[in-house]
């Protein structure tokens, strides 16, 4: 059945263990995110194959039908609404709000059990956590206190809401917060996560900060580039997942549409540039699958738009025909929306 998505899980394999072999030459720990793929069954098991710490996921979802013995954690704050499953399904949860950890500390109590939560932090790039320059003392007081929470660790997100590129000098903020605490109790913590594929750079370049002891990974896993500048990660694969769509028109059309344009199927003012006649193919997928800007075509194919359900390309190069299937590779927010997607068969590859 096509369209497809084929994910490669030998090339999966490898990335994983590449990556946590350069981690772990640093000490530092990884939460493997599953997040893109849904928990896929299959690329979990690849994961409980190794050596890999920890897996994350964003959704409780993922993680309440996941097989897995490794801890599970929940990347995205939780609603108060889910503690119940948060406490059931989560070994350890990022945390930055005080209600909701109270919320948890009252399910654990229901359930006699201890659960971990990583404290976030704020430290610039304005998405989740306590904002550096707050007064975070009293709140960590008040967690210390609960009987069915333990604070496991400390951590912040970088590059994902503000683009907040991973320095010395952002992690000093960091730093700081730890020993303020640790002296401040007279405890030592844990885990120190320190953010995700954007800090990847500083790994390879050896200038990551030793007491950073954490990192929270996926696009790097499944894409093998760091985030920061979007560089590709020498020796590790792109293309681990790939999109099969196959051609169900090909026309020589005109390249601008005739008579008094308005706007298209999604309500977007469309504009066209006069190339002449050229040779356009219609490839069955479309926007309810993926958006066209997250595919990336091959040499000879250029990408022109998409509708709903039809996603339109020149022919450039090739001898293509009705019923050939054209392999783009995907971004992240490809690989995302495809992964979701109902309609989408997935076939699963072993070659390296």
């Amino acid at each position: 059945m096509i369209p497809s998505l084929h994910i490669n899980l030998e090339k999966y394999r490898y990335n994983l263990l590449y990556m946590h072999k350069l981690l772990k030459s640093q000490d530092v720990t990884m939460m493997v995110v599953s997040k893109v793929f849904c928990a896929d069954q299959q690329l979990i098991d690849v994961i409980n194959e190794t050596e890999i710490e920890y897996i994350a996921d964003s959704k409780i979802e993922n993680l309440k039908q996941m097989r897995t013995v490794k801890p599970r954690v929940l990347l995205r704050i939780p609603q108060i609404s889910e503690a119940d499953d948060v406490i059931s399904y989560s070994d350890i949860s990022l945390n930055s709000e005080l209600d909701t950890i109270l919320a948890l500390d009252h399910a654990a109590m229901k359930k006699n059990l201890k659960h971990d939560i990583i404290l976030m932090f704020d430290l610039g790039d304005l998405r989740e956590g306590i904002y550096y320059q707050m007064d975070y003392i009293p709140i960590i007081k008040q967690i210390l206190e609960l009987k069915h929470i333990n604070l496991y660790g400390i951590g912040t997100n970088l590059t994902c809401f503000g683009g907040l590129i991973p320095s010395i000098e952002v992690y000093q903020k960091l730093e700081t917060i730890k020993q303020t605490i640790e002296k401040t109790f007279n405890i030592q913590i844990t885990l120190i996560s320190g953010g995700n594929s954007s800090s990847i750079q500083m790994i390879i370049d050896h200038q990551f900060p030793i007491f950073v002891n954490n990192l929270r990974l996926g696009e790097a896993l499944i894409l093998g580039r760091e985030t920061a500048n979007g560089k590709h990660i020498e020796s590790m694969y792109d293309d681990i997942f790939e999109l099969h769509a196959e051609i169900i028109e090909i026309k020589h059309k005109p390249s601008m549409p005739e008579g008094e344009l308005g706007c298209d199927a999604f309500g977007n003012k469309v504009n066209f540039k006069d190339e002449g006649i050229m040779k356009r193919a219609i490839i069955g997928i479309g926007r309810q699958e993926v958006h066209c800007e997250n595919l990336i075509a091959p040499k000879g194919i250029r990408i022109l738009g998409c509708s709903s359900d039809h996603l339109i390309v020149e022919i450039k190069e090739g001898n293509y025909k009705i019923g050939d299937i054209i392999k783009f590779k995907l971004t992240y927010g490809g690989i995302l929306s495809l992964a979701t997607s109902r309609y989408m068969r997935r076939v699963y590859e072993t070659n390296l």
